[in-house]
């Protein structure tokens, strides 16, 4: 359906009163008390796909301090076989944008270092958010106390994982010297077109879970700008956001998309399946009957022909 047809379906209003509203609370009684396996079936995902796009029009984007560690581990295994490429010693550079409290930025940290300790890795980490930037870089985290949001840092985390991680004190959790060593805490915009300048180029850029609470536009730039901070033949994951987007954004600059994993890293963010297509945040299911899946599910994307990870002295 056109886009300005479902514009216009979004903001009826009549007598003062959106029906959209109405309808919308009855198809989400009616969803929910459908078998999950029916979810799957062509004309009902159609249906969900139209109701997503309604809610995305319909929503109110706002900044979300929620994460979690080890929170995609499909990706996380992705980033260190990429590490596994590198030469014995070798320098691996990586920028996490919009790295919030820094539960992401540990969780790379500590997967690489724990399979590749020989190499000097050189995280660059970015928020816009100064309390949330200060947290991070505390590095300390609380069992019991939510800090800038509800969300549980540890939910996703075995009792071993928090051991190897952390050292304990009370309900308070400080993450071990080895694995914060060589970061660079920055304040800053994603958006800003000096970004390269104030980041430099990158052997891996991350920036997943913050463009989905940008509005459509507003998303397209930012992850365009941020694509610029990848070295040509380096690497840009990108997860939590508008599949449409990304999916145009690839294609315009002939991304290459990692198909290792393709399927358990997009469905990696498992939470945010379970809020499709009710939320604007909701990830829309892994679908192989589309032409253009290979593109529109990757998280994972190499920035030019050449793959500089895996090259000679890089």
């Amino acid at each position: 359906m056109p886009q300005s047809i479902v514009r216009g379906i979004a903001t009826t209003r009549i007598f003062g009163k959106s029906p959209v509203e109405e309808w919308l609370l009855l198809s989400r009684w009616i969803w929910k008390r459908l078998p999950s396996f029916l979810h799957g079936v062509p004309p009902i995902r159609s249906y969900g796909t139209f109701i997503q796009t309604l809610v995305c029009l319909r929503a109110v984007r706002r900044p979300n301090f929620g994460t979690l560690f080890l929170r995609n581990r499909a990706q996380l295994e992705l980033i260190r076989r990429l590490s596994d490429k590198k030469e014995k010693g070798s320098t691996l550079r990586i920028a996490v944008i919009a790295c919030s409290k820094g539960a992401e930025v540990y969780s790379i940290l500590w997967t690489v270092r724990r399979s590749r300790p020989d190499l000097k890795v050189v995280l660059c980490a970015m928020d816009i958010s100064k309390e949330a930037l200060e947290l991070a870089e505390g590095a300390v985290f609380s069992l019991t106390t939510p800090q800038l949001s509800a969300t549980p840092v540890f939910a996703h985390m075995t009792d071993k994982e928090i051991e190897e991680m952390f050292h304990k004190d009370g309900d308070r959790m400080s993450v071990k010297p080895w694995i914060k060593e060589g970061i660079t805490w920055q304040l800053g915009d994603a958006g800003d077109p000096k970004i390269v300048d104030i980041l430099g180029p990158q052997d891996i850029v991350v920036a997943n879970n913050f463009l989905c609470h940008m509005y459509p536009p507003d998303a397209e730039r930012c992850l365009r700008n941020i694509a610029g901070l990848v070295r040509p033949g380096g690497y840009l994951f990108v997860s939590g956001m508008d599949i449409d987007i990304r999916t145009k954004v690839a294609e315009d600059q002939g991304w290459n998309p990692l198909q290792d994993l393709i399927e358990e890293a997009h469905e990696g963010d498992s939470y945010l399946r379970d809020d499709w297509p009710w939320e604007y945040w909701g990830l829309e299911p892994f679908n192989k009957r589309r032409r253009d899946w290979k593109v529109r599910y990757a998280s994972g994307f190499r920035i030019g022909e050449k793959d500089l990870i895996g090259c000679e002295g890089s």
